[in-house]
């Protein structure tokens, strides 16, 4: 889809790798100006490498985003460098531990909770003034399929991108009639590190048959790839979704269309 973002600002969080990164080269593609926020900073600087080798600008914060003076860092950094932000792609994240509720470790319920629930929190906290300000703007955040149906043995990162979604409604309501606009992505299983964790945790001795397991469960019969995120989140920030907000777009290959249930016709 040939979206312009000529002299648009783009600020990415976990825009180290996977999907992050793929949105930042797309951004930086359509002639975004963009800044990539990641904990790893040698994450961060391979992505700006990839942008400034295809002659885009891009800068790299390194922050935490679980940290309210980290975050205001990235925003006062993405001001002083380009002097606006208009799209924000709020996606930092991790997936945690797989173990069921019963068994799931408490200081690892609370990592999940931090960085995906107060880390887009924080960042909907101060990147939204600087829109309100500006009168104009759109948000991204990611949320998950898991914020629509639950996973089995991920208790936080299902209840943490439920919460996601109520963020992006919430925030999307309140800002709505000063020229900004707040969606969500849910995304189904990815092919990025994340999904390739939980498989190793699954069967540590054949990750690979999760992976087929996994695969065939899907309607398309494959995992999604970050640019086709990448391509929804592009939209979600364009002139072409004005009247869109407060909503979550899935992008799963069908998983949660059919429920879960795996016919022999969709295996063909």
């Amino acid at each position: 889809m040939p979206l312009d973002f000529t002299d648009k600002v783009a600020l990415i969080t976990g825009g180290g790798n996977g999907i992050g990164r793929a949105t930042a080269v797309a951004f930086a593609k359509g002639g975004a100006k963009v800044v990539v926020v990641d904990r790893d900073t040698a994450g961060g600087e391979a992505t700006a490498g990839i942008i400034r080798q295809q002659g885009g600008d891009a800068r790299v914060v390194t922050a935490d985003v679980t940290k309210s003076a980290e975050v205001q860092a990235y925003v006062k950094a993405a001001l002083e460098a380009y002097g606006k932000i208009d799209c924000f792609f709020n996606n930092a994240g991790i997936e945690g531990k797989w173990a069921h509720t019963a068994e799931y470790d408490e200081a690892m319920f609370d990592q999940v909770i931090g960085v995906n629930v107060k880390g887009v929190f924080l960042g909907l906290r101060h990147v939204l003034p600087v829109m309100l300000q500006q009168k104009a703007g759109a948000i991204v955040n990611t949320a998950s399929v898991a914020g629509l149906v639950a996973t089995p043995g991920m208790p936080a990162y299902v209840a943490s991108k439920h919460a996601v979604i109520g963020l992006t409604k919430t925030a999307a309501g309140e800002v709505a009639r000063h020229g900004v606009r707040v969606n969500a992505v849910c995304p189904g299983p990815v092919d990025t590190r994340m999904i390739h964790s939980l498989e190793q945790q699954l069967n540590p001795a054949d990750p690979a048959s999760v992976s087929r397991r996994y695969q065939s469960a899907i309607p398309m019969g494959r995992y999604v790839v970050p640019d086709e995120i990448a391509n929804t989140v592009l939209f979600l920030c364009s002139d072409a979704a004005s009247a869109i907000t407060g909503a979550q777009y899935v992008i799963d290959g069908g998983r949660t269309a059919v429920g879960g249930a795996v016919t022999q016709a969709m295996q063909s």
